[in-house]
């Protein structure tokens, strides 16, 4: 016998003995004993996302509207807790124990584990963070993590600038959808306003880290790491102080304010009142904070209405657009008059309407009753009904042409079309040829269908202020470095010739010295404008006024809608003229003074009605309530 050949036998028997063995063990350890191999599934390289700072926004003077707060989320790890950690929790956080119980319990189960921390108190503020963190120090099984969210420097423009809040699953399944991979369900999104408009250059890039871990989750070594990018930040075209007033003005009232730099679109201050703070809608409160806003507040404070209350009736303000449309159709001119017959339509007493300017200066119903009349007439054919149905679309047209019945395109998400009524309107209303102009006539003095959003309404001063044509309203100035978009620089111009703005306006700087919008008179500034008051059935009317000044070259256009404001010199009017003055002057009278001190100091002020004329005056009741009061 070959003593090699047994030697090589018992070799051979003995590595096949122990594979045999390492075999069996491994099919113990991997397929009937998991816990070894889900230890050894952790000690793994895991894939850490790192969210990116959100982009800042500033106004057009660089000063921060929106920027960063800490915010703090504490988490727990299961299998570290203690029975004096229990103790300590319950005291410090006021839980009763099965309170504590109930919440390592939904922090042990899903996909959460014993041995991984999870959230058990998110969003705290700086200031409940620096309350706890001494005693996170003694509890091993907690710890803070920090996260950033939005601050607001200064609690402004709330509905432009809009807010963020964590994703829900509709959002989320909408991104995917959308093959948009950035989020998790954890991240924020911008909702409202700017923040959802810029979402995707607010939101950056997100980063990433690969680390080592061990079973119990804790980080055993870094592998590598890709920083994330921060996101863009904005300028915007806002004048912060001038928002300021503008809110401050709007306090206790319903309505807007727009104003508009007429030479490029740029949105100068946009309030829609009532507003909020919007630092309310950051943290841990978010849910409740939003529901009283939401639900709660019958007056809906969340609404933006300058871009999306577009079923507002103009009122007088309209009458230019008639005259200047009937001007360039030349049905009318300068020098026509008409009689103030009040048994076509109501009116108040004033000289005669002897001519354009007149009838513009003191806003007479029945000579824009005439105006409309002549539009809608024009081609009579002997058939009422088809002469009403030719000449309404001639005039539709035109008046779309000032970007009526449609969205101007402003970089905010929301923005209504507003509404022209048209033939196919009247005929689905009231059936084909069973209306005519005296069907529609309301129309003349800006009433009856006619439906625009107060962007739509400033808009419509800048045109005049440029002597007929626009710039898409814009709120955006620049993105970091990145010079406007070229779409916001295309000049949209009107069906009207240029030639016929001349008379609009001067008749609009008549209306503000010797008309219906004295209220709105600066001694130092040459204003334009025009008053309205929107018929309201159930209560008081509403009161309208569009602006722009100096007449010469113009710097702001504006529109002021205040609902239930009886008419609109009594509240809209002296509202722009404070508005323009602040802005052209960068300081205001001793009128306007008193309502800058008031909010500005938060003060009380007290004073003889008298003692600030302009043209009316400013007064507070018993309960120090602040309020306009035109006295005459």
């Amino acid at each position: 016998m070959d003593p090699f050949k047994n030697r090589r036998l018992v070799i051979i028997l003995i590595i096949t003995s122990v594979g045999i063995i390492f075999s069996l063990r491994l099919f113990y350890i991997q397929v009937i004993n998991h816990d070894w191999s889900e230890r050894a599934a952790e000690i793994s390289l895991t894939t850490e996302n790192l969210q990116p700072p959100r982009g800042f926004i500033y106004d057009r003077n660089n000063n921060l509207l929106v920027g960063a707060a800490t915010l703090y989320d504490l988490f727990i790890l299961p299998i570290a807790v203690k029975e004096k950690d229990t103790v300590i929790i319950c005291d410090v956080f006021n839980f009763t124990r099965s309170d504590f119980r109930e919440i390592l319990n939904q922090a042990s189960s899903g996909y959460n584990v014993p041995y991984k921390p999870s959230v058990f108190i998110k969003s705290m503020s700086q200031l409940e963070h620096a309350k706890i963190s001494p005693f996170i120090g003694q509890i091993s099984a907690i710890h803070a993590e920090s996260k950033l969210d939005r601050g607001y420097p200064f609690p402004i423009a709330s509905h432009l600038l809009g807010y963020i809040r964590r994703i829900d699953e509709k959002q989320f399944q909408k991104t995917r959808k959308e093959d948009d991979l950035f989020y998790t369900k954890n991240d924020f999104i911008g909702i409202t306003g700017l923040e959802n408009q810029y979402e995707k250059l607010l939101r950056g890039e997100r980063g990433n880290i690969n680390y080592l871990k061990d079973y119990a989750g804790n980080k055993m070594k870094t592998v590598d790491k890709t920083p994330p990018k921060a996101g863009k930040s904005l300028l915007v075209t806002l004048d912060a102080k001038l928002q300021k007033l503008g809110e401050d003005l709007m306090k206790n009232k319903i309505g807007s304010i727009v104003a508009l730099e007429p030479s490029t679109g740029e949105v100068l201050a946009m309030v829609s009142a009532p507003s909020y703070n919007p630092s309310l809608l950051t943290g841990r409160n978010f849910a409740n904070e939003f529901k009283n806003l939401k639900q709660n507040d019958s007056l809906k404070p969340l609404i933006n209405r300058p871009v999306y209350n577009d079923k507002y009736r103009p009122g007088s303000i309209f009458k230019l657009v008639q005259a200047l449309i009937a001007l360039d159709e030349g049905v009318i001119t300068k020098e026509t008059g008409f009689a103030c017959n009040k048994n076509t339509i109501g009116c108040h007493n004033h000289e005669k309407p002897n001519s354009l300017l007149k009838a513009i200066k003191h806003s007479c119903n029945p000579y824009f009753f005439h105006v409309y009349k002549r539009l809608i007439m024009k081609n009579s054919n002997g058939n009422i009904f088809e002469t009403s149905r030719f000449g309404l679309r001639i005039w539709e047209e035109k008046v779309k042409s000032f970007g009526f019945g449609s969205p101007l395109g402003i970089d905010l998400p929301d923005e209504k079309s507003g509404f022209i009524p048209n033939v196919e309107f009247y005929d689905r209303w009231y059936g084909k040829k069973r209306w005519a102009f005296s069907t529609i006539y309301s129309n003349s003095i800006g009433e009856g269908e006619i439906g625009v959003s107060p962007i739509q309404m400033a808009n419509l001063a800048a045109i005049i202020a440029n002597k007929g044509f626009y710039y898409t309203p814009h709120v955006v100035k620049k993105i970091e470095d990145e010079e406007l978009s070229n779409k916001y620089k295309i000049k949209y111009y009107t069906d009207i010739e240029e030639n016929h703005f001349e008379i609009i306006t001067k008749a609009m700087n008549e209306v503000v010295n010797n008309g219906t919008g004295r209220n709105a008179r600066i001694d130092s500034i040459e204003v334009c404008g025009k008053t309205g008051t929107v018929e309201n059935k159930n209560f008081n009317d509403h009161s309208v006024f569009i602006s722009f000044a100096p007449m010469s070259k113009p710097k702001i256009a504006i529109a002021v809608y205040v609902e239930y404001g009886t008419w609109g010199s009594k509240w809209a009017a002296p509202i722009a003229s404070l508005m323009m003055e602040k802005y052209i002057n960068g300081k205001l009278s001793a009128f306007g003074l008193l309502v800058d001190s008031f909010y500005e100091n938060g003060k009380i002020l007290t004073a003889s009605p008298r003692s600030f004329s302009f043209d009316g005056t400013f007064i507070f009741d018993k309960n120090g309530t602040k309020y306009f009061d035109l006295i005459a």
